[in-house]
């Protein structure tokens, strides 16, 4: 564990985090900043009063801008803090933290990234599911066929699409392939999350 400067706690990680977004940048002259949510429901960020936070991630980044110090950095360390106020603002969300209160701090939270402990969600509504517990899941047909697992979620306006990986064997070895299944109730027939399985009427060479 690492000690950080500033208004945030240092705090271990929770086994169960869940990466929600990342700070956008400042929002005013008081602290608030902007949230960049990586799904467009982001009601666990309005709910969760407790957020723990990450450094920002230098994968895939030049060694450029890498190696460049981050202004005023306030995360040396996974955090923790409190939600103090949240809003929706324009087509984003802006938040004021515990102890964050002016630009200048808010602008050294730029990249950092924000989790939330799974404990913490909300009960989902009948009829639906968190993408964090679908991930993984193995896909059968009626005829128990198995058609992948599990591999992203992508949304497409009305409903989500299941991104599905399986294996595949050719001549040069061994792939991988990817199936895309409409994740609706036409398709859908049991999403077991207890058992780690989704039931669904689709056949492998649709």
């Amino acid at each position: 564990m690492v000690a950080n400067d500033g208004p945030f706690d240092a705090a271990s990680l929770p086994d169960d985090a869940v990466e929600l977004g990342r700070f956008h940048g400042p929002y005013g002259v008081k602290g608030w900043i902007h949230v960049q949510a990586y799904s467009p429901d982001a009601e666990v960020l309005f709910k969760a009063k407790e957020w723990f936070l990450m450094p920002p991630s230098t994968q895939g980044r030049p060694a450029a801008a890498k190696n460049k110090p981050a202004v005023a950095p306030a995360i040396a360390g996974p955090s923790r803090v409190q939600v103090q106020g949240i809003k929706s603002h324009s087509d984003g969300i802006v938040v004021h933290l515990q102890g964050l209160d002016d630009r200048t701090q808010a602008e050294s939270l730029k990249g950092v990234r924000i989790f939330v402990s799974r404990a913490a969600f909300p009960a989902a509504p009948d009829g639906e599911f968190y993408w964090v517990d679908l991930i993984g899941l193995q896909v059968v047909n009626r005829e128990g066929v198995d058609l992948g697992q599990v591999h992203d979620l992508m949304p497409t306006g009305p409903h989500s699409v299941l991104v599905l990986r399986f294996p595949v064997e050719s001549d040069s070895g061994h792939g991988e392939g990817e199936r895309m299944i409409p994740f609706v109730d036409a398709y859908i027939d049991e999403v077991d999350t207890a058992g780690k399985r989704i039931v669904a009427d689709w056949q492998p060479d649709y």
